[in-house]
């Protein structure tokens, strides 16, 4: 799949709506959906911007970027944000 831009959300209570995606919902359930403890959103580092930063059970930092679609680019961006993160290690 090149776009996962039909990816839906859905609220389910006494009725279902549908949810606008964004990663403030990420965030703000960013300890239920990954049991990562959330940071900071819209990190700026060296050369770039982290869209969401935060920790695991061992204090490790987790990085989410939020994509429309998928290509060679996002591996990339990874190897950079681990290259960041060995060089800001302190």
């Amino acid at each position: 799949m090149d776009n996962i831009s039909g990816i839906k959300l859905f609220s389910i209570t006494d009725k279902v709506q549908e949810l606008t995606p964004s990663n403030v919902l990420i965030e703000r359930n960013m300890e239920t959906f990954f049991g990562v403890r959330f940071l900071k959103s819209e990190c700026v580092i060296t050369d770039g911007r982290i869209d969401s930063i935060g920790l695991d059970e061992n204090n490790c930092p987790v990085i989410l970027e939020y994509k429309r679609s998928m290509n060679e680019n996002v591996i990339n961006q990874g190897l950079f944000y681990l290259d960041w993160l060995l060089d800001h290690q302190g």
